[in-house]
């Protein structure tokens, strides 16, 4: 069971750090049709954001490798993972699905999430 978790845990980390690296560069203008100019504010958000994305990454890494030493930050972890995916649902029912890929990617965070918070609980 511990090995399952850690494994979960470090794919997690992996999405974090490659996904965050990737926002960080590429920006929110990135993400926006060419015609509209570049967004100051929702660029420094986005960014922002990549960054604790990115961060986070390295968090989920050092517990991955700390693993018999994080206790009760697991949950945490797992909470964090959940409400991506529950960001996601919120994202979808306030202004419409971004697609399939989306979709499934935001029930992927929720249930692993969920999977993390059960996993540490049976430990």
């Amino acid at each position: 069971m511990d090995l399952t978790l850690q494994i979960l845990l470090a794919v997690v980390a992996l999405i974090c750090l490659l996904g965050g690296l990737n926002l960080l560069l590429k920006g929110a203008h990135y993400f926006l049709p060419k015609d509209i100019p570049i967004q100051r504010v929702m660029d420094d958000l986005f960014r922002f954001l990549s960054g604790i994305y990115f961060g986070m990454g390295f968090l989920l890494a050092w517990v991955v490798f700390n693993f018999h030493k994080t206790g009760d930050i697991i949950y945490f972890l797992g909470i964090v993972v959940a409400f991506s995916g529950l960001g996601r649902w919120y994202s979808r029912i306030k202004v419409g699905p971004a697609g399939k890929y989306f979709d499934f990617i935001m029930t992927l965070e929720i249930l692993l999430g969920i999977i993390i918070i059960l996993l540490q609980y049976l430990r």
